[in-house]
């Protein structure tokens, strides 16, 4: 198979204590911000870098953290470590700045520092589906991003040891 080349077009800046979240677009590739400004959210495409060794690339399927007892094979989760270390995250998009290259965003789970590799508009029609299904080690997951951080924060909560309460 022919190998294939990715070039950075940019890097992510996080910082989670302040809750900053951009992206520095590398100037050679800002003329592709034109027209981003309008749309509400962008998939961003980034490389973890951090996990990209052979070994890391080998690992094919792994113990779900948020599903005990459930093993899944590195396309039926968000793994960082995969064949080709990709990151795709769905952000909302705060502003952007084309001239400086500056793509501010409400969250990104990537760490600072990270390689960007593309970005894509989210368009409705083409990233969403009515009927999407998902296993049982996923069902009680909420169906919207925007319930996510109510349903993730309360699942890191400390528990209290009586069923039912955290």
């Amino acid at each position: 198979m022919k190998k294939i080349e990715i070039v950075p077009i940019g890097v992510v800046r996080a910082d989670e204590a302040r809750g900053s979240y951009r992206l520095e677009i590398a100037e050679p590739y800002r003329e592709g911000l034109l027209a981003l400004e309008g749309f509400g959210r962008v998939q961003v495409l980034w490389w973890a870098q951090g996990v990209d060794e052979p070994k890391m690339r080998g690992t094919l399927s792994c113990e779900l953290p948020y599903a005990p007892g459930t093993r899944a094979g590195v396309f039926a989760c968000r793994a960082e470590y995969r064949p080709n270390p990709l990151g795709l995250t769905a952000c909302g998009i705060l502003s952007v700045d084309r001239a400086a290259g500056l793509v501010e965003l409400d969250y990104v789970d990537a760490l600072d520092g990270t390689p960007l590799v593309d970005l894509k508009p989210y368009i409705p029609v083409c990233d969403r589906c009515r009927e999407a299904r998902v296993p049982e080690w996923l069902s009680r997951w909420p169906e919207w991003l925007e319930e996510a951080g109510a349903f993730f924060s309360a699942e890191d909560a400390p528990r209290t040891g009586r069923p039912g309460e955290r």
